[in-house]
């Protein structure tokens, strides 16, 4: 895989649904059988765009939601709709490899789910849906590599915390023009928190959602923003959920305020916000969710290059600690037994050069206490230290590991370190903590030096600490990986300049990362 643009990928990104008009897909895609007895279907169903993810060797996953009005419920009839879909090895259509017609069902929002196999490896795809005499924007995706595939290289993008009431999500604009391969999105996808008066741009409803209906319609509102639906419709997303998808800072069924949330209360709220993600993302079947649980944490191959742990760091947990003391008992758990043991055997049998691990939360400590002492955030893998600690020391015998982290709204890269306890620990791995794309808006750069300088000689491990929103950009090649921080100079405005802040290197064999 590579981050270059060819000219053919540049004019899709250029062209937009134009190209793909009725009166020349007419030519391509004969309609399928009429439906005249029944209602047409409201103009505009594809206002929630189209998007990919998970990809395979020989599949990709295709998505689209039918949604005329998309923060009232979606505005579809209370029936089934037939919606084709197409996908091609090239952006006019003219290279169909497969096709078929797939059901978007009520009960699950109207939304479309396609898990296409039978692709050839490491290619580019252009896929498009219709309905009722209505085409959607197409999208560009791309399948992994051949499995036994040693070489190439991979261009990913890490991204978290996208807050509509903070900020635009410029970053992605940039995003779309560094063209990667595949991006990593590790939570915070929505916010459920209330509508602001104040807020640069006001969340839709009058509270926090508890519905399926009031989730849908938050996650519809994320989806109408430009920059993040041109994304979107660019390359696959693998992504995951943190806590504000559903309550901030729950932890398995345990809500933040369990005095004002009852169980069998929080337990519905699960239930329709673990089905309202499932409806906006492209994922598989595998995570259709059964009530209050949904399977997330999965594993995604490139080639002999690099394998993805991509993990669920909330469904399982033991409820957060209230203290240092508590933060050490062995028995509190992050990921639970079952998914801890999957993970311990996927580091530990990898075939890959690069073994990334997608977490939603920072794994590397972080110190707060300025001077003796320590002081952890409860909410991050310093508040299970027992269990961090176990991977930390596994990580010595795992070939290159990397984790990808987000939550922190800040850029936090760090080594990460087998006992944090010993100064003169080994270097284990290295973790990425990306910024956010919007969340915390633009944060006064010099009050930030203010609260955190003070914090780093206690935190030795930190290579870069910065407040930038934005995102972070990885070259992936069998010697090393060329990691940017991209980001923009203000997300209060539709368009923002973008930079590179810093750029890091992590050498194959030698554990750690460094500023270049």
């Amino acid at each position: 895989m590579t981050g270059a643009v060819s000219p053919d990928r540049r004019r899709f990104l250029t062209a937009g649904a134009a190209v793909l008009g009725a009166a020349a897909s007419a030519q391509l895609w004969l309609p399928a059988a009429a439906h005249a007895a029944e209602t047409p279907l409201p103009d505009g169903v594809f206002s929630l765009g189209v998007a990919s993810g998970d990809p395979l060797p020989d599949g990709i996953v295709l998505w689209t939601r039918l949604a005329p009005d998309p923060l009232n419920g979606g505005g579809m009839p209370e029936r089934v709709v037939p919606v084709e879909w197409q996908i091609a090895e090239d952006h006019r259509f003219r290279k169909v490899v497969r096709r078929g017609t797939a059901q978007a069902r009520p009960e699950y929002g109207h939304s479309v789910h396609v898990d296409v196999r039978g692709l050839r490896p490491d290619r580019a795809y252009w896929y498009r849906f219709r309905t009722d005499g209505q085409l959607s924007p197409a999208g560009r995706t791309r399948t992994a590599p051949h499995p036994f595939s040693a070489g190439g290289s991979l261009r990913l993008a890490l991204a978290s915390c996208q807050n509509w009431q903070h900020g635009y999500f410029t970053p992605y604009a940039d995003m779309l023009q560094q063209d990667p391969d595949v991006v990593v999105f590790v939570g915070d996808y929505i916010y459920e928190s209330t509508p602001s008066a104040t807020a640069l741009r006001r969340h839709e409803g009058t509270g926090e959602p508890f519905s399926l209906v009031q989730y849908r319609n938050r996650y519809a509102q994320y989806r109408t923003d430009p920059d993040l639906a041109a994304m979107h419709a660019n390359a696959p997303f693998v992504v995951s959920f943190d806590d504000h998808e559903v309550d901030n800072d729950f932890a398995g069924e345990i809500p933040q305020d369990p005095d004002k949330q009852p169980h069998d209360a929080f337990v519905a709220r699960l239930t329709a916000a673990y089905q309202a993600f499932y409806e906006h993302m492209p994922v598989r079947a595998t995570a259709v969710p059964n009530g209050p649980h949904i399977r997330m944490y999965r594993r995604l191959e490139f080639g002999r290059l690099a394998r993805l742990n991509v993990l669920d760091t909330r469904q399982y947990r033991s409820d957060q600690a209230t203290s240092q003391e508590g933060a050490q008992d062995p028995s509190l758990t992050m990921l639970g037994a079952r998914q801890r043991q999957w993970l311990l055997n996927g580091l530990r049998d990898s075939p890959a050069r690069w073994n990334l691990v997608a977490s939603q939360i920072m794994m590397a400590e972080t110190d707060l206490k300025v001077g003796e002492g320590k002081l952890w955030f409860y909410d991050a893998w310093d508040g299970y230290q027992a269990e961090r600690n176990r991977f930390l020391e596994e990580f010595r015998h795992v070939r290159n590991p990397v984790v990808l982290s987000g939550d922190r709204h800040l850029t936090m890269i760090s080594d990460l370190k087998e006992d944090y306890a010993d100064p003169d620990s080994a270097v284990v791995g290295a973790e990425f903590v990306g910024t956010s794309i919007s969340s915390n808006g633009d944060q006064d750069q010099e009050a930030f030096r203010r609260e955190w300088d003070p914090r780093r000689p206690d935190n030795p491990h930190w290579k870069l600490l910065d407040a930038h929103r934005g995102y972070h950009l990885f070259d992936i090649r069998r010697a090393g990986i060329d990691a940017q921080v991209r980001v923009v100079d203000t997300v209060r405005q539709p368009q923002a300049t973008p930079s590179t802040l810093a750029r890091l290197r992590v050498e194959a064999g030698r554990p750690g990362v460094e500023v270049v």
